[in-house]
């Protein structure tokens, strides 16, 4: 990692060594070198153990010492959840744009959960603006004499805190408190729709946990395409943004890509076009020095007159031999091949888009797994993938249906996949991007939208799994779980309902066991062409332990 992208960390910054409080100035020179000696013992006392445990002994007596554990507390749950998408203004060349308002029908709202304990508590959870204003509380803090394992008064709290469909107007934040040295379940979706303006149709993402090493794939910069990169921080440390930018063409060196302040409790705002333009591929890496950030880009499409579509591009998983992408829906082979061949339409159709970040060309497999098994891809599914760029691979020639998407590389790369609706060239229509998601564990908290044709979406690459969904209400109750058995090679397509005995369905807590599984939420509209896909959220954590090194 190149160390001119992050401060200067040489030792004449270093900060002075402040005497004890309290004791004379000989005193507590003698005290406070008495303490520096101390450490320098310990330090060359653990640097003596490491190197002991290193050095060959003879027969019998070599014994090896094991790295000490350290428990790291759970800390709180944060998901930040972008604004609603808003049309440009105006689009100079810079990171400062100004924003229309949005148009007449545009909605933003959304939907939250937080799981309250086994003895029926929630944790202090509460959604709020992201200069922290609450707009709903779920439940207030513990106070600090208080156990948080014990049950309060309100004792009669649900076992679900629920924020159903809470209309916004700007970013906002869904926070939760740890409790008993666990990281609470909490999860947020936000969703905007429009049915006129040039940002018709419908943009949809889970809210994000911040994070300082963030991918984003799917941004177009071309004709007629407006991606703008949006960084929140939710934290109370300033962030200071690098930018990675990867085109078709390799790596892109953009004046004014590094040393993006983003200050606490605020969101900026980089117009992709005014970095990389003209770019039809464009994958962004996000490093951020000091307070982690939340990352997502409103990418969307005006060809012509005719609005072609709006997305929030969510973040993918890193880097790695192997990704995979769920909520992958396909229409008509024959009606997007038609649309596609059209001058302006080659992004009208479904594709897979694969970033190299590295030095060394990847020969990458992709495999499509629909409701009954693998089917072909058109020239085979084995492409090259340049380095240091974004490779394209139609889907177009797949037969129509949700899919699975598996891809492996002799080389590290990330991913994710263009769904789109609208076949007709002189209708509105709709894209989504669905990045590349982990593998689904135990109990993620998957909120859904309110209104709609919703999905879940599970697919097992390899081997059988067991998926569990629980739906959870909008009275906090957590229904009887229902499980869907999938076969190796297979995805598994589950509409979901309005209302689950008379109350309104906000979400479920979803679980896997057995080989490895993967999901999705997909999202359309009734008789529109709308469409967005919403990958499933790493569950909660658990109290960790990382291994302490003894070294000098």
């Amino acid at each position: 990692m190149p160390r001119d992208d992050f401060p200067d960390e040489s030792a004449n910054d270093a900060p002075a060594v402040p005497l004890l409080p309290g004791l004379p100035g000989r005193t507590r020179a003698r005290r406070l070198g008495g303490v520096l000696t101390a450490v320098v013992l310990v330090a060359a006392g653990g640097g003596f153990v490491s190197a002991t445990a290193l050095t060959p002994q003879g027969p019998g007596s070599s014994r090896p010492i094991a790295a000490p554990l350290a428990a790291v507390p759970a800390g709180s749950s944060v998901g930040v959840c972008p604004g609603p998408a808003r049309l440009l203004e105006g689009a100079p060349v810079g990171t400062d744009p100004q924003f229309s308002p949005e148009s007449a029908t545009a909605r933003s709202d959304v939907n939250a959960l937080v799981l309250g304990s086994s003895a029926g508590v929630l944790p202090g959870s509460r959604l709020a603006s992201l200069t922290g204003s609450t707009l709903v509380e779920l439940a207030k803090a513990a106070p600090a004499s208080e156990s948080p394992a014990t049950p309060r008064p309100s004792a009669a709290a649900p076992l679900a805190g629920v924020v159903s469909q809470q209309g916004v107007d700007d970013v906002t934040v869904l926070s939760a408190d740890a409790e008993a040295d666990r990281q609470p379940s909490a999860g947020a979706v936000m969703r905007y729709t429009a049915e006129d303006g040039d940002l018709r149709g419908s943009a949809a993402t889970a809210c994000q946990q911040p994070g300082n090493d963030l991918w984003l794939v799917g941004a177009n910069t071309a004709l007629g395409r407006t991606a703008v990169l949006k960084l929140s921080n939710a934290s109370s440390s300033p962030a200071t943004v690098s930018l990675e930018l990867f085109g078709a063409d390799g790596q892109i060196q953009a004046p004014g890509s590094r040393g993006l302040l983003v200050a606490p409790g605020t969101t900026r705002s980089v117009i992709l076009a005014g970095l990389a333009p003209g770019q039809e591929r464009l994958s962004v890496r996000v490093r951020s020095a000091g307070g982690p950030v939340a990352a997502h880009i409103q990418q969307s499409v005006l060809r012509g007159l005719t609005p072609g579509g709006v997305e929030f591009i969510a973040p993918a998983t890193a880097p790695a031999l192997r990704q995979v992408i769920s909520g992958v829906d396909i229409q008509d082979p024959a009606g997007v091949a038609g649309l596609t061949g059209q001058s302006g339409f080659a992004d009208a159709g479904p594709a897979l888009q694969l970033t190299v970040p590295g030095s060394a060309d990847a020969v990458i497999a992709v495999k499509v797994f629909g409701r009954d098994g693998q089917k072909a891809l058109p020239g085979g599914g084995v492409v090259t993938a340049k380095a240091g760029s974004v490779t394209e691979v139609p889907l177009s020639g797949v037969p129509a249906g949700p899919y699975t998407v598996s891809v492996s590389s002799d080389v590290s790369f990330t991913a994710a996949a263009r769904v789109t609706r609208g076949l007709k060239a002189e209708d509105a229509s709709d894209f989504a991007w669905s990045p590349a998601s982990a593998r689904l564990g135990s109990q993620h908290v998957v909120p859904v939208p309110g209104s709609g044709e919703r999905y879940l979406i599970f697919g097992a690459p390899e081997g059988r799994a067991t998926i569990s969904y629980t739906p959870v209400t909008a009275d906090g109750k957590i229904h009887a779980a229902a499980a869907a058995d999938i076969a190796g090679g297979t995805t598994a397509s589950i509409r979901i309902p309005s209302d689950v005995e008379g109350s309104q369905l906000v979400g479920y807590l979803v679980s896997a066991a057995g080989d490895p599984a993967y999901g999705a939420v997909l999202l359309q509209q009734d008789g529109k062409q709308d469409i967005s896909t919403i990958a499933i959220a790493p569950g909660a954590a658990g109290q960790e332990q990382v291994p302490v090194t003894l070294s000098y």
